[in-house]
């Protein structure tokens, strides 16, 4: 059962890194600068080789979470060059006629303590919360399909990630695809690129040149994301610089799901990446060393995932 129906802020400020969305969240695209929107899509269920090998993960600790320097073992894998997008995971419903956790309503069965009408589908969504302001709050009908509630939609946006994805739904638009989660270290390894110990996904810069090289947050937290890096909220898939591999939004974007508990908590998972609402100045955890404990049925506006294949790699 996801604890922000029980009341859990603490929860709520964890899951997100940062906890906010802006009142720009649904401006119109064309009204972004134009020379931040030169956004290329690549072809749905393309993948990239890592190979076999030993790799560097981690870097100097920031938060407590984090690990230092460490040698990882990883066999060859492919991975999504991209975040899953609102287009192939539609493909997989209609495939499968498959509902999402916040699209089910909680069994009353199973938590006999809670007021069976607080029991409904729906998802966790950052906006206006009265008395409040901006804030995440739990609602009702929020889904992949219509992200911000109800009267919301995806139309027009099929190269978005799909968001509010609770750990199940990852793993089983993965199995349908021919593969699964990453591990942490299989994905760390690919968003390093080779950087080793670097700071960020591209080296130690965050914007090397003075350009942006990722979605995240611009301005006052949490009252205003100034959009200055091309995107006010979610962006298309393929809007920044892929990383040395030719990999894109493995900063940012959205939070991506592996297939790592994040500690002997059996009810947490690991994301990785950050996302549109991490700020450098309240936020760091867009950095391929960080990590972000998630409860594995709990679902928001701002996770995703990619996927990876055990397939044999080129010759």
């Amino acid at each position: 059962m996801q604890k922000w129906i029980l009341g859990s802020v603490a929860v709520l400020l964890a899951l997100s890194g940062v906890a906010a969305v802006s009142w720009l969240l649904d401006r119109d695209p064309a009204a972004e600068p134009a020379a931040l929107r030169h956004c290329t899509a690549a072809p749905a269920d393309d993948r990239v080789w890592i190979a076999a090998g030993r790799y560097q993960i981690g870097a100097t600790p920031r938060y407590r979470e984090e690990t230092g320097p460490q040698q990882v073992d990883t066999s060859g894998f492919w991975i999504d060059r991209h975040e899953v997008t609102n287009v192939q995971f539609a493909r997989f419903v209609a495939a499968t006629g498959y509902r999402t956790i916040a699209e089910r309503a909680p069994d009353p069965a199973a938590y006999p303590d809670i007021d069976p009408s607080a029991l409904v589908a729906g998802s966790a969504v950052f906006g206006v919360r009265a008395g409040q302001g901006y804030w995440w709050s739990f609602i009702p009908g929020a889904s992949w399909q219509t992200p911000h509630g109800p009267g919301s939609s995806i139309e027009g946006q099929d190269d978005y990630p799909v968001v509010h994805i609770a750990y199940a739904d990852a793993a089983a638009y993965a199995a349908w695809a021919g593969g699964e989660l990453p591990t942490e270290a299989e994905w760390e390894v690919a968003a390093r690129a080779g950087q080793a110990g670097a700071e960020f996904e591209w080296g130690d810069e965050f914007r090397p040149d003075g350009q942006w090289r990722a979605n995240s947050w611009q301005g006052p937290f949490p009252a205003i994301d100034t959009g200055d890096d091309g995107f006010a909220g979610l962006a298309p898939i393929g809007c920044y610089e892929p990383n040395e591999l030719g990999l894109v939004d493995m900063t940012g974007n959205v939070w991506e799901w592996t297939s790592s508990p994040f500690s002997a908590d059996p009810a947490t998972g690991t994301i990785r990446g950050g996302s549109y609402l991490c700020a450098p100045n309240f936020c760091a955890r867009f950095r391929p060393a960080a990590r972000q404990a998630q409860e594995w049925d709990f679902s928001a506006s701002h996770i995703g995932f990619r996927t990876v294949s055990r397939a044999p790699g080129p010759d």
